[in-house]
C-alpha cells in the first residue's frame, strides 16, 4: 500500500487536529521549514535547487519507465509463448499488471508532486482518484504475491493433488480477490471519508491545491495489517514450510538415486558371474528353437530397470522445476518485503504515537520511493533468476526491435 499526503505551496498548513485520533500520513512538502527550522528544498539556493530537481527527475523517472516497460514485457512474455502459460504464471502476469499500473495511476502522480514543489495540480476529486488508486494496485501486488506463495504451497507440499485443487476455478478466485479486496480499504474509505477527520475534509474542500491524506489510528492499523502484515505473515509461513519439503525432497530424492546406483552395481556384478552360463543357454535356446522367447526373458529386467531410471529423471526434473520456481516467487517475495517494510515500520509507529515521532520529510520520500521501486525490480528477478523468462524476453525483444536482433546473445555464465 502506498499512502500520499501532500502539502502545498505558501502559508497554507493543515487544520490541527485531535493527536490521539489521527495522524498525518506523509507530508512530502518540499516549500516550508522543518520543525526544527531547517532549511527546505525552497530555500536551497536556486542553482541547488535545480541540480535536486534534476536528480529526482531522474531518478523518478528511471523507475517509472523501468517499471512500466518492464512489467509490459512479461505480459507480452507470458502471451507470446506458449511454454510460460503456466498456472503460476497467472498470477505473475496479473501481478505484472498491478505492478505496471502502479507506475502509471501512483508514481507519475508522486512525481508530478515532488517536482513542482509539492503543489496538487489536478484538484480535489483527483486527489481523491490518486489516493484511492495508490492504496488499491499497491496492496493488489502482495495479495497477488500472497496468492503465489499458497500456489507454490500446494505444487512443493502436496503435488499430487496440486492439479485438483489449483482448478481454473480456484485461480480465478483467487485472482478475483486479490483485485477486490483492495477496493474495501482504498475506494470506498477514501470517497466516504472514512480514513480521516471532519475538519481534515472540511480542509480539503477548502484547498483544493493542497492532497493531503491523514488518517485515523484505526484506519491506519486497520490498512496496515490487510495490505502487509497479515499477507506477508502468510507468505513468510507459507516459504518456511515450502523450504522444509524441499530439503525433505531432496534428502528422499537423494536416497533413491543412491539405491538405483547400488542396484544396477550389483545387477552388473550379478551379470559377470553368469555371463558364462547365459552363453550356454543362449546356444541351448539356439538349438531348440526358443531363442526369441529366452532373449525377451533376458531383456525384461533390463528394461524394467530402465523405465525406473528413467522415472526417477523425470521425477527429478518436475521436481527440480518446481523448486526452481518457487526459488525466483520466494526472492521476488523476500525483495517485496524488504522494499516495503521500512515503510509499514515508519507508517505503523507513526499511527500509534503521532507527532511525537516525527520523521524528516526528504526521509519519507525516500521510504515511499523504495516502495515504489518494487514494481519495478520484479521484472529484472525474472530475468536474471529464470532461464525460460530470460529467454522468452530476448525472443519478445528481437520481435519488437528486429534491427537489434543480432545484439541479444546468451551471456555464457547464463547458460
Amino acid at each position: 500500500m502506498m499512502i500520499n499526503v501532500m502539502a502545498s505551496s505558501g502559508t497554507t498548513t493543515l487544520p490541527s487536529r485531535d493527536d490521539s485520533s489521527s495522524i498525518t500520513v506523509n507530508a512530502t512538502s518540499n516549500v516550508t521549514s522543518s520543525p526544527e527550522g531547517n532549511p527546505t528544498v525552497e530555500n536551497l539556493p536556486e542553482n541547488v535547487n535545480a541540480l535536486v530537481v534534476a536528480v529526482k527527475g531522474i531518478l523518478m523517472g528511471t523507475i517509472i519507465t523501468t517499471a512500466v516497460l518492464g512489467n509490459a514485457l512479461v505480459i507480452a512474455s507470458v502471451r507470446r509463448h506458449r511454454r510460460l502459460r503456466v498456472v503460476t504464471n497467472c498470477y505473475v502476469v496479473s501481478l505484472a499488471a498491478a505492478d505496471l499500473l502502479v507506475a502509471i495511476c501512483a508514481m507519475t502522480f508522486n512525481a508530478s508532486v515532488e517536482l513542482s514543489g509539492g503543489r496538487w495540480l489536478f484538484g480535489r476529486f483527483m486527489c481523491d482518484v490518486w489516493s484511492s488508486l495508490d492504496v488499491y494496485f499497491s496492496t493488489a501486488s502482495i495479495l497477488h504475491l500472497c496468492c503465489i506463495s499458497v500456489d507454490r504451497y500446494y505444487a512443493i507440499v502436496s503435488p499430487l493433488e496440486y492439479t485438483v485443487i489449483m482448478r481454473q476455478g480456484t485461480v480465478s478466485c483467487m485472482l478475483g480477490s486479490a483485485w477486490i479486496l483492495p477496493a474495501l480499504i482504498s475506494f470506498i474509505p477514501i470517497f466516504m471519508g472514512w480514513y480521516t477527520t471532519e475538519e481534515h475534509l472540511e480542509f480539503m474542500l477548502k484547498n483544493p491545491e493542497v492532497c493531503a491524506l491523514v488518517v485515523n489510528r484505526a484506519y491506519a492499523v486497520i490498512s496496515s495489517c490487510v495490505s502487509f502484515w497479515i499477507p506477508g505473515l502468510v507468505m513468510i509461513v507459507m516459504y518456511c514450510r515450502i523450504y522444509k519439503e524441499a530439503v525433505r525432497q531432496r534428502k528422499a530424492l537423494s536416497r533413491t538415486s543412491s539405491n538405483i546406483v547400488l542396484n544396477s552395481v550389483h545387477q552388473h556384478r550379478s551379470s559377470t558371474r553368469h555371463h558364462h552360463h547365459q552363453q550356454l543357454l543362449l546356444q541351448a535356446a539356439a538349438d531348440t528353437g526358443e531363442l526369441a522367447l529366452h532373449t525377451a526373458q533376458c531383456r525384461a529386467p533390463t528394461e524394467l530397470n530402465a523405465i525406473n531410471g528413467t522415472t526417477i529423471r523425470q521425477q527429478t526434473k518436475s521436481w527440480r522445476a518446481e523448486h526452481k520456481a518457487a526459488r525466483t516467487l520466494g526472492i521476488i517475495m523476500g525483495a517485496f518485503l524488504l522494499c516495503w517494510l521500512p515503510f509499514f515500520l515508519w507508517y505503523l509507529t507513526t499511527s500509534l504515537c503521532g507527532d511525537a515521532c516525527y520523521c524528516p520529510d526528504a526521509l519519507v520520500s525516500v521510504l515511499f520511493w523504495i516502495g515504489y521501486f518494487n514494481s519495478a525490480l520484479n521484472p529484472v528477478i525474472y530475468a536474471y533468476f529464470n532461464r525460460d523468462f530470460r529467454e522468452a524476453f530476448k525472443d519478445t525483444l528481437k520481435s519488437a526491435l528486429p534491427c537489434c536482433a543480432s545484439c541479444w546473445k546468451t551471456p555464457s555464465q547464463f547458460v
